[in-house]
């Protein structure tokens, strides 16, 4: 069996276990550059604010509902995650992180008449702990498991943890979960399936291996055997990303040339560190810049280059340097830049990477260069070792006007306390 466990609004969640106040209230986190919503409390949702509203358009409803919004911050949020994963992963003999906010567990080594019991000491556990709610789902494979923790996070009377054990629990669950939220289904595969008049998991299901296969090719068809019980999906041999993207608006439009390289590099970091985590490397880098399109009191200028590498890699030094060097073929003085970009193509397994017989480069040496690194990264934080093109200037570029203090992060902001 399975569990998964899945922090409850976890950016928000994050939030409150430094601002208790908080709890009951309706609060939302915003994207990078205070721009989107990217997670909201139960009672934001209940206000019908929706997952990714643009700040400016909810405004209105933020003011009059007095619905408290913080900025991304995601130091923070990294850390209370690490805190999380490392009591989760005491206490199983398989451990595998799915992302920031949810893991699946293996729970066979505890009897299964004990399982649930388990889970929901875990829930406490993690609670008392860290502050971080959460739900757990157990389930016979990992896509039922997905839904049995979505029940468990709507409906109180679960405690926290929900249990797809029997087939009479699967067809009452898959009867009323929609098809859309599945996962492994996506926007596309909704639209697919919809229009053939599938709304639900359980008539998805219900079809042929056929039928699945035919509609959303092997992807689908492990989904369908998941929801069937079947344990089929090893998510670390799920497909890679075939581009990874990063970009930001500026708060305010710079032209300074050294500010935009300082962004670009770490654009390419932080692509880079994904293309290490799918154990992959890309063959193509594109770098992008441009002014704002509504500004007609200044001059126009899209910069834009591709380029191929001679090897393919997932260096940070190798794609930093390939990235500077594009952006400044094409940088212009005196253009006033509002968005820039970095966006890694042509992406393969590090596996396939084929050797060029004039490459001059120890690559070995190198990759054992930036696993040290990493490794630092992992146990110091992000940042904490960088390289000089990626110097954080003291120039603000960014919105970040409603962003907590670094709690566990930084020694400036942890909480003092007065006895009296």
């Amino acid at each position: 069996m399975f569990a998964l466990a899945d922090c409850n609004n976890f950016f928000v969640s994050c939030e409150r276990v430094f601002r208790p106040d908080l709890v009951g209230k309706p609060v939302v986190v915003l994207s990078g550059n205070d721009g989107c919503v990217v997670s909201r409390s139960n009672e934001a949702k209940a206000l019908g604010i929706p997952m990714g509203a643009p700040l400016y358009q909810i405004k209105p409803l933020v003011e009059k509902e007095g619905v408290v919004c913080f900025s991304s911050n995601f130091s923070l949020y990294g850390d209370l995650s690490d805190r999380v994963m490392s009591i989760l992963r005491a206490h199983t003999t398989r451990f595998e992180q799915y992302s920031i906010d949810e893991s699946f567990i293996n729970i066979d080594h505890v009897p299964v008449e004990e399982q649930k019991a388990y889970c929901e000491k875990l829930v406490r556990d993690i609670r008392k702990g860290v502050g971080i709610p959460i739900s757990i789902g157990i389930a016979s494979s990992k896509t039922l498991a997905k839904v049995a923790s979505k029940y468990a996070k709507k409906y109180p009377g679960y405690h926290g943890v929900c249990e797809i054990r029997t087939e009479e629990q699967r067809i009452k669950a898959l009867s009323q979960f929609e098809i859309g939220d599945v996962w492994g289904i996506g926007r596309r595969a909704k639209a697919k399936l919809q229009g053939v008049g599938i709304t639900t998991a359980l008539q998805f299901a219900e079809k042929s291996s056929t039928f699945a296969r035919n509609m959303l090719k092997k992807p689908g068809l492990l989904t369908w055997q998941e929801l069937r019980g079947q344990d089929v999906i090893d998510i670390t041999e799920l497909p890679m990303k075939q581009s990874i993207t990063t970009s930001r608006t500026f708060a305010t439009a710079i032209s300074e040339q050294s500010l935009l390289e300082e962004q670009i590099a770490n654009f390419c970091a932080h692509c880079a560190r994904q293309l290490r985590t799918q154990k992959s490397v890309a063959q193509q880098i594109y770098v992008y810049a441009h002014t704002s399109p509504f500004r007609t009191d200044i001059e126009q200028h899209y910069l834009s280059e591709l380029v191929t590498l001679p090897v393919a890699t997932a260096n940070n030094q190798e794609l930093i340097a390939f990235a500077l060097g594009a952006f400044r073929r094409s940088y212009r003085p005196g253009i006033l830049y509002k968005k820039a970009g970095v966006v890694l193509l042509k992406i393969i397994p590090e596996a396939a990477v084929v050797p060029d017989m004039f490459d001059t480069k120890d690559r070995a040496k190198d990759k054992r260069l930036q696993r040290v690194l990493d490794q630092i990264e992992d146990r110091q934080g992000k940042r904490a070792i960088l390289y000089g093109s990626q110097i954080t200037s003291e120039k603000p570029i960014y919105k970040n006007e409603h962003k907590s203090p670094l709690y566990t992060t930084d020694l400036r902001d942890i909480i003092t306390l007065k006895a009296t």
